[in-house]
């Protein structure tokens, strides 16, 4: 029978490998790409199948702060490097690595587990629901309306080029301002930092991109943002595409400028925005919002909650009620019949024992109103919440709902 269990750090390679397989990567990694990967190991949080003392399945976890609505950090256990090998699928391997790990997040008292899903049919089945969603657009920049002759920021601001190390002065500070107010975001950790700005590098191939900072008129660093640009020319004309890596601001005016940067550079005739919140500004800050077109649209932030009552009363509400609610949780680890309570000033929850539910819903969909990012009401349309008490969904819809919704910016 094959084995799941924690990987040991000599047996940190054949995972990485098995990994790679499972990811349709070349299988063959170096001393040196090993050993770069090293700091991501973290005892007790890799876990592996072995079949015959070979790897054939990856799974890995690690703490992480989950924003909730209102603004409250949440200990999350996030997921990551889920892969199976192809000649070992349909065996049950990541059911078990799976409940192994939630086991282990419950017990140690995380409110929440997290992922991206590569393929959406995957995780509903461990409790876990699409809980933030993602735009991606494209700016073409000829139609956007912009002045030609910007040349910066009109409101006392400015905007400096930094390199990787000036990112990582800069970027940590601003990205906590950031998260603390916006539901949905999750902690960056100093690796998070090292990684994604070439201090460490998992992979040869690293380019270095472009950072742009943006700082109000008192020169207080309000946005960053990271882009890098291909090389396209068309009939000996430049015809270039800025791929936004990442940006992020505190202001709309950070943003706005920063946006306006990026089409105002020279050769660059489109703008790629990578994965944005639904409720971005983008388009709007264009002349022309129709320049900005969306070519991609999808679920992204994947949540499954492990206490109830801990993540219900995390969250803050906008309106005030109760409700009672049947959570059916296959895997028992956040089932059970609960009371919420709540208004502006605080939440309550509490086991409800014997009391009428009003709604009955199965974990993975409480996950995906959490963070206000889903409707009650369009659930139970679709049959996914079923209503005990007339009119209950419309009135705990309304008690779910935030004023903004959520949105993760990163990719773990």
């Amino acid at each position: 029978m094959t084995e799941v269990r924690s990987v040991t750090e000599d047996e940190f390679g054949d995972w990485l490998r098995a990994h790679a397989v499972g990811f349709l990567r070349a299988p063959v990694l170096t001393p040196e790409q090993i050993d770069a990967r090293r700091a991501q190991f973290e005892p007790g949080r890799l876990r592996g199948a072995f079949d015959d003392g070979r790897c054939v399945a990856t799974f890995r976890s690690f703490a992480q702060e989950l924003t909730a609505v209102g603004g409250a950090p949440v200990a999350a256990d996030a997921i990551t490097n889920v892969s199976v090998a192809p000649t070992h699928r349909r065996r049950g391997l990541l059911s078990r690595m799976m409940a192994q790990d939630l086991a282990a997040a419950k017990e140690r008292g995380d409110v929440v587990a997290t992922l991206i899903a590569a393929e959406y049919p995957i995780y509903g089945r461990y409790g876990f629901g699409p809980a933030t969603w993602a735009n991606r657009w494209t700016i073409e920049v000829p139609r956007a309306g912009l002045d030609p002759r910007w040349s910066g920021p009109g409101d006392g601001g400015r905007i400096d080029l930094v390199d990787g190390e000036g990112a990582r002065k800069l970027g940590p500070e601003l990205y906590e301002r950031f998260r603390r107010r916006q539901p949905g975001a999750v902690s960056r950790d100093e690796l998070w930092w090292q990684v994604n700005t070439g201090a460490v590098r998992f992979d040869d191939d690293w380019a270095e991109p472009f950072y742009a900072a943006y700082r109000s008129a008192h020169g207080e660093v309000e946005g960053l943002v990271a882009y890098r640009s291909d090389e396209t020319w068309t009939g000996k004309q430049p015809d270039q595409t800025a791929s936004v890596l990442g940006l992020v601001a505190t202001t709309a005016a950070a943003e706005r400028a920063l946006w306006h940067f990026l089409c105002s550079i020279d050769w660059i005739t489109k703008v790629d925005s990578g994965y944005r919140g639904p409720d971005d500004l983008l388009p709007h800050y264009l002349p022309d919002p129709r320049a900005a077109r969306i070519t991609e649209h999808a679920d992204w932030l994947w949540m499954r909650i492990l206490d109830v009552v801990r993540a219900l009363e995390a969250r803050t509400y906008e309106g005030a009620g109760t409700v009672v609610l049947e959570v059916v949780d296959g895997d028992r680890l956040a089932g059970g019949r609960y009371r919420l309570e709540a208004s502006p000033e605080g939440a309550s929850c509490t086991p409800a024992g014997t009391a009428s539910p009003d709604l009955t819903l199965e974990a993975g969909e409480l996950a995906a109103v959490w963070l206000g990012g889903e409707s009650l009401l369009r659930l139970a349309s679709l049959g996914r919440v079923r209503e005990e008490r007339e009119g209950a969904a419309r009135k705990a819809d309304a008690l779910f709902r935030s004023p903004g919704r959520p949105w993760c910016p990163d990719m773990f």
